[in-house]
């Protein structure tokens, strides 16, 4: 024990010698306590986890968006953002424990060999994938691999009994953050974006050039549940709407000096009139892109109070593909808002829960339990208006959560999966009627209408689900029902993510709401001009409320 120990104090006293003079002490006892656990605990440790945890525990004391992900977490973090992978070209669901192509990405690897919509997948490279209750990153691990690579599938297809095989080269596959980009009526254009990626600006300006030649003369960009990405996406998309040296966003952190992104002036979308839309799951470079059209008055933004994510993190690599984002400095829209809302060191539970109690206080539903500090107002940099910090972007015009037709039988025949599965089957079904009955998307939506009949089919399934009817909760949620289930339908037949969207955009209240404000000349200028007065009235209330308390 005791030639144990002057061992142990031999090893100490050397790494101290070796980085005594570089390290600061407290580095200097990390190292020394690691080695110690490392070469004297009791037990065997995993040293590489027993690092990796210090580390989150390190973080966890620092910010809520600090964090360490491992070499896996990291790659599956990156690649939405980079905009594309390498796999065999289609999109999916899981029906019964079996995969259903839903569609093959043009001109991919799957449709150059012959696989077609409807095709159900029963083996990978002579494994059985049907009926054994895989995850779906389990299936996405067998389908994905390097570029190059072969994989070979077995299919089912339609009632031959006999599997087709084909054998599938993989191929780099694109991942679009643009959704959607039609026209919502003969001048305004619409583009939902759902993140910030490497591609995401090129995506927009495709879509935006096709738009103008359609005739777009105002445009709608949805950025609702859009959680964000790459910054530098967002200051190049905003970029296209502000006119030269307008401030997009600044940076600043007690060792990261303020660092100010503005516009080159080249944009070619500067003078087109604008809407942002966002909602309460908005975050990050969303917020950027809002507060700088916000305080530039250069457009509306509408729907609910963004999440107030704005701090920047910078990625820090390791050896082994691991990496630590560390947060390094704020976000800052142009008239100074901090895009961050407020948070307790430590206390990551109470940051998660902030959405929660911002539901709970009736923010979601009820403009009059929206919170106005005065000391948290400032001025937008054109028509002097007032705008809103406090953390997240306060739209200029509030749109409630609308949940009346949304009732428990619904939520549980999409928790069981049953309105996938309807919408599956009944393209299975009829896919080659659908398909010479109706020759477009915009055909479809004129003309499609699902029978009693089809309706009757849609309760049992659930009801083979183990849901049970509520005719009364039925009737209460039969328009989304409807509307929810043409979507599928028409996108899994024209396998057209677009064609979801234009369907069920008929009953998306915040995007008729922001419709009918981008059409009303009178009430789009005088917000633009004068702001929302009645934040002004919600805000006086609140303070002669607290007063009274007093």
């Amino acid at each position: 024990m005791k030639k144990r120990l002057i061992c142990f104090a031999f090893a100490a006293l050397t790494i101290t010698c070796m980085v005594g003079q570089r390290m600061p002490a407290n580095l200097q006892k990390l190292l020394n306590a690691e080695y110690a656990i490392n070469a004297l605990y009791v037990d065997s440790v995993d040293e590489k986890k027993l690092v990796e945890d210090a580390i989150v525990g390190m973080l966890e004391k620092l910010d809520p968006h600090s964090a360490f992900t491992t070499a896996k977490e990291t790659k599956e973090l990156e690649e939405p953002l980079q905009g594309e992978f390498s796999g065999i070209g289609i999109q999916y669901n899981m029906k019964q424990d079996t995969l259903y192509v839903i569609q093959t990405i043009v001109n991919g690897p799957s449709e150059r060999v012959g696989i077609l919509p409807g095709d159900r997948i029963i083996f990978v490279n002579d494994t059985t994938i049907a009926g054994v209750k895989l995850k779906n990153t389990d299936i996405q691990k067998k389908l994905r691999g390097k570029k190059g690579t072969k994989v070979t599938v077995k299919v089912k297809r339609g009632s031959n009994p006999e599997l087709i095989t084909f054998v599938i080269t993989r191929d780099r596959i694109p991942l679009h953050s643009v959704d959607a980009s039609y026209m919502l009526d003969s001048k305004t254009g619409y583009v939902k974006i759902s993140s910030f990626g490497a591609k995401t600006y090129k995506e927009m300006m495709d879509a935006l050039k096709k738009l103008k030649k359609e005739g777009m003369k105002q445009l709608i960009i949805d950025l609702s549940d859009n959680g964000g990405g790459y910054m530098d996406a967002a200051i190049q998309m905003v970029n296209e709407f502000l006119d030269k040296d307008q401030m997009i966003v600044y940076t600043e952190g007690s060792n990261s000096p303020r660092n100010e992104a503005k516009a080159n002036g080249y944009g070619n979308f500067k003078d087109i009139k604008l809407v942002v839309l966002m909602s309460q799951y908005s975050a990050s470079a969303s917020e950027i892109f809002a507060g700088a059209i916000q305080d530039w008055d250069r457009g509306l933004v509408i729907g609910r109070r963004s999440f107030g994510k704005g701090l920047v993190q910078r990625p820090i690599k390791f050896e082994d593909g691991s990496m630590m984002r560390l947060t390094v400095a704020r976000y800052h829209t142009p008239s100074g808002r901090c895009i961050q809302k407020p948070y307790t060191k430590g206390n990551k539970k109470g940051y998660d829960e902030d959405l929660l109690d911002r539901y709970n206080a009736g923010e979601y539903y009820n403009i009059d339990s929206i919170q106005f500090n005065d000391s948290l107002k400032y001025t937008s940099l054109v028509k002097k208006r007032t705008v809103y910090g406090g953390g997240g972007i306060m739209p200029d015009v509030f749109v409630p959560v609308d949940t009346t037709e949304y009732s428990k039988y619904y939520r549980d025949m999409l928790a069981k999966g049953v309105i996938y599965q309807f919408a599956l089957d009944y393209v299975d079904k009829h896919r080659a009627e659908l398909k010479a009955n109706y020759k477009s998307v915009k055909d479809f939506d004129a003309k499609f209408h699902l029978t009693d009949a089809d309706m009757k089919d849609f309760i049992a399934t659930g009801e083979k689900e183990k849901v049970k009817y509520n005719e009364e909760q039925y009737n209460i949620s039969k328009n989304v029902f409807h509307t929810f289930l043409k979507g599928l339908i028409c996108r899994d037949v024209f396998s057209d993510d677009s064609a979801y969207s234009i369907i069920v955009s008929h009953s998306n209240k915040d995007l008729q709401e922001a419709l009918r404000l981008i059409n009303d000349d009178a009430r789009y200028n005088t917000l633009l001009t004068t702001g929302n007065t009645e934040y002004e009235k919600i805000a006086a209330k609140h303070k002669a409320k607290a007063a009274q308390k007093k």
